[in-house]
């Protein structure tokens, strides 16, 4: 029978060393064609929105889907899995928790490939629940010594700092402006839901590896062009995606400035494909719009553990 996984059974087992190998292993999937990823479809309403991402990771032998809903009365999320060869459910997991930590997975990989190895100050822009699992995925990959964090709430960036610092044993220190944040970074990441650039592409130094997260729909835009125009690499998690969703690179593809075929997907490079970093002086783009089978590669191992620990619920079907 299917398995139900509440929130509680989700944080009792999720790490984020299992998201970053999870989402990983999906990337790598995705790179060589034995993964499915759907482009995220929407349906809105007046008073609400139901968003629903769907793939396949074809050795994991798993498919399914990412559903949910955003409305004044909150945002709720599910990921469904099902047997691949059967199509038997085997799993409805409660997503919230898990949505946060497979898209700081994302971009802890994304750094893991594109940022120098050596990275170890980090300029993050946010300081809201998902800023946390970013700055903890680079805390996996890189060397991080110190965080500097800007958000426009004085008291949020001054609260999230000391929760970041305890939480990551790093050094996190709150500063007054964006170019604070970002000057001098080896690693800078944003993770916002601002609708125009939050900092100028000329701030940043050479050898710079960006992540921007926050901008997964044409609307929104944390990153301006010339720090598009500076990137040596523009990774996106998938073309398609990107295409339909990167608010950040509308205005340069728009204008001819960027060209489709121009954008790497993540999978290509973690599956050794296409190239990264090209030199230590180049500065990379990695933008994060997400994607089915990252939820589902995190899943399908949390159902496994699950079933282990005889943690969870049976559905009755």
């Amino acid at each position: 029978m299917a398995l139900f996984l509440s929130e509680a059974d989700v944080r009792q087992l999720l790490t984020m060393d299992l998201a970053l190998e999870a989402v990983e292993a999906a990337h790598a999937a995705h790179g060589i064609n034995r993964a499915i990823d759907i482009a995220r479809q929407r349906t809105r309403t007046p008073t609400a929105s139901l968003h629903i991402l769907q793939g396949a990771l074809l050795d994991e032998g798993v498919i399914g889907y990412k559903a949910y809903t955003i409305a004044r009365a909150g945002k709720r999320f599910m990921v469904h899995l099902f047997d691949a060869a059967s199509g038997t459910p085997l799993a409805a997991i409660e997503a919230d928790f898990l949505g946060m930590m497979r898209t700081g997975a994302a971009g802890g990989v994304a750094a893991k490939v594109l940022s120098r190895p050596e990275s170890a100050v980090v300029g993050l822009i946010g300081a809201g629940w998902q800023a946390q699992s970013q700055l903890e995925a680079l805390c996996r990959v890189r060397p991080i010594r110190q965080v500097k964090l800007y958000a426009r709430d004085a008291e949020k960036r001054h609260l999230a700092s000391a929760d970041f610092s305890s939480r990551c044993g790093v050094e996190v220190i709150p500063v007054e402006t964006a170019e604070a944040a970002v000057r001098d970074c080896d690693i800078v990441v944003t993770i916002t839901a601002a609708a125009t650039p939050l900092f100028e592409g000329k701030w940043l130094a050479a050898g710079t590896h960006v992540n921007a997260a926050g901008s997964n729909a044409l609307i929104r835009r944390e990153i301006d062009e010339e720090t598009v125009a500076r990137a040596a690499v523009v990774c996106v998690d998938s073309r398609p995606t990107a295409l339909r969703e990167a608010g950040d690179l509308l205005p340069a593809l728009e204008k001819g400035r960027l060209a489709e075929g121009q954008l790497v997907e993540l999978g290509e490079i973690v599956a050794g494909i296409r190239p990264g970093r090209p030199n230590a002086e180049a500065i990379t783009l990695f933008e994060s719009q997400g994607m089915a089978i990252q939820d589902l590669a995190v899943g399908v191992r949390l159902l496994k553990l699950a079933q282990q620990q005889g943690l969870g619920a049976e559905l009755p079907y």
